[in-house]
């Protein structure tokens, strides 16, 4: 994940914010609130899919229309509420397994790096 993380930093601005364990509404309302005035996207098991390319250029779209801040939230062991996922502007699935958060942030972390080269045109992706 550091690594990810680090690659990222030197292509993006990006700050990664964990809220703390505790009950789930009370997660919740942190993760509401710290996701105030952007962009909220809730990763899902039941979420929409996307391909490495298709997620490159939904990046390129964001960008493109000036989007400032874009939230990317994945939950705890018991997922997101059915609150959480209504108040998503997207939901998106990383795979059809069950992924454990720090395993789906380090996927996450990956596939925006990913992103971020392609549009890039830097040889890290292969088709």
């Amino acid at each position: 994940m550091e690594d990810y993380l680090a690659r990222l930093q030197r292509v993006a601005k990006f700050e990664h914010v964990v809220v703390k364990e505790g009950p789930q509404e009370v997660v919740e309302q942190a993760m509401m609130s710290a996701s105030q005035g952007g962009l909220r996207i809730v990763l899902d098991e039941r979420g929409k899919m996307r391909r490495s390319l298709e997620l490159a250029q939904w990046v390129e779209d964001k960008q493109i229309r000036g989007v400032k801040r874009i939230n990317l939230m994945i939950g705890g062991a018991n997922g997101h509420s059915k609150q959480i996922r209504a108040a998503a502007d997207e939901c998106w699935s990383l795979s059809t397994f069950t992924l454990q958060h720090e395993i789906a942030l380090v996927v996450l972390a990956e596939q925006i790096y990913r992103s971020y080269s392609i549009l890039r045109k830097e040889p890290y992706h292969r088709e």
